[in-house]
């Protein structure tokens, strides 16, 4: 049942107190005029008149009673309230307020306390992001300073394997400032798609080609299902992202003569007017604690590598077409080989 909101119920609690008063108050100037004559009240009216005013005065104490009551029920926790805003104010976002009182303050402070947590987890993350992003940043630039140095001192041959090396490291540097411009914009809702008629089913093969070599360094196999599907309104550049980001983990974590499996359906079990793409490996699978939190910018597993920003890229860019994503590994067996982590999403056809 939906309670009234406690201002409505604190104004009719007013409305009723100052009615009564008003009687009240009519009543004892009533008795006042009859005293002095200008007005004649009756014996059989003072009969009734006496206990009518007896019982609205015992009204009257019992609504002040409650009133005080409730104002008081109200005020500690809006003043605990006030206190904890103050410190959140001042950077202490480990503040919280005990959640109690009428329905609507109890929802009040229990909103604030979802604030605060939110605050804070943003914090140690933003914290965390600064910490990694020093981290992504030095490995990179030690090398190309090390290596420029050592050609500069003579001590290397600037050589065409040397150069590709530096060539390979700035090329890390731009993959991390590019994923940090992408979720810049998305976060701020500056993510614009340039949307065009794709033939998903090509754009798939040529991402999937383009990492061959890596999977053949592990020996490992890409098996692919695509349905035959016609052209989609997709933005092909930002979809290629996503589709690359996912290979990319699933070679990373498959086992050496492993398997990845890739696969595209069209209507069917899916929503209506939608396509469904997979990404599959079969490696260890991901933690049961980890599994829930796997989009969120800057989480990592404990053994991820990166700054865990793939995931939630890829999680804006299909939001953004309209699409949905999510993660599936069996919980039960997370850590046995042969399992692994199907991520799948889907896109408006």
């Amino acid at each position: 049942m939906r309670h009234a909101p406690f201002f409505r119920r604190l104004g009719c609690l007013f409305v009723i107190f100052n009615l009564f008063g008003f009687v009240i108050f009519g009543s004892v100037i009533g008795l006042i005029l009859n005293s002095l004559g200008i007005i004649q009240i009756s014996a059989p009216q003072l009969q009734w008149f006496f206990p009518l005013v007896v019982l609205f005065l015992v009204f009257a104490i019992t609504m002040a009673a409650l009133a005080t009551r409730n104002l008081r029920r109200v005020s500690r926790p809006l003043d605990e309230l006030v206190e904890a805003s103050n410190k959140v104010a001042d950077g202490d976002l480990t503040a919280r307020v005990e959640v109690r009182g009428t329905p609507e303050i109890r929802s009040l402070l229990h909103g604030f306390n979802s604030m605060a947590e939110r605050l804070e987890e943003n914090d140690r993350q933003r914290r965390n992001m600064l910490a990694d992003v020093s981290h992504e940043l030095r490995t990179p630039l030690t090398v190309i300073q090390g290596n420029v140095e050592g050609i500069l001192d003579g001590m290397y041959a600037a050589d065409e394997s040397r150069l590709k090396s530096i060539l390979e490291e700035t090329r890390v540097l731009s993959r991390l400032i590019e994923d940090l411009r992408t979720l810049a914009l998305a976060e701020s809702g500056g993510l614009r798609l340039k949307k065009e008629m794709t033939n998903i089913k090509e754009l798939i093969s040529d991402t999937v080609a383009s990492f061959e070599s890596q999977a053949g360094e592990k020996e490992i196999a890409i098996a692919l299902s695509l349905d035959e599907i016609g052209e989609v309104n997709i933005d092909p550049q930002r979809v290629r992202e996503v589709l690359s980001n996912l290979i990319s983990n699933a070679l990373r974590y498959a086992p050496r003569r492993g398997v990845v499996k890739i696969g595209l359906t069209g209507s069917g079990s899916n929503p209506a007017g939608s396509v469904l793409l997979f990404v599959q490996d079969n490696g260890p699978g991901i933690d049961p604690a980890d599994l829930p939190h796997v989009f969120e910018r800057f989480y990592k597993s404990s053994d991820s590598g990166g700054m865990g920003l793939g995931l939630s890229i890829a999680k804006y860019l299909v939001e953004a077409h309209g699409g949905r994503i999510w993660a599936e590994s069996d919980t039960a067996s997370a850590g046995d080989a042969g399992r692994g982590t199907k991520i799948s999403f889907t896109l408006p056809a």
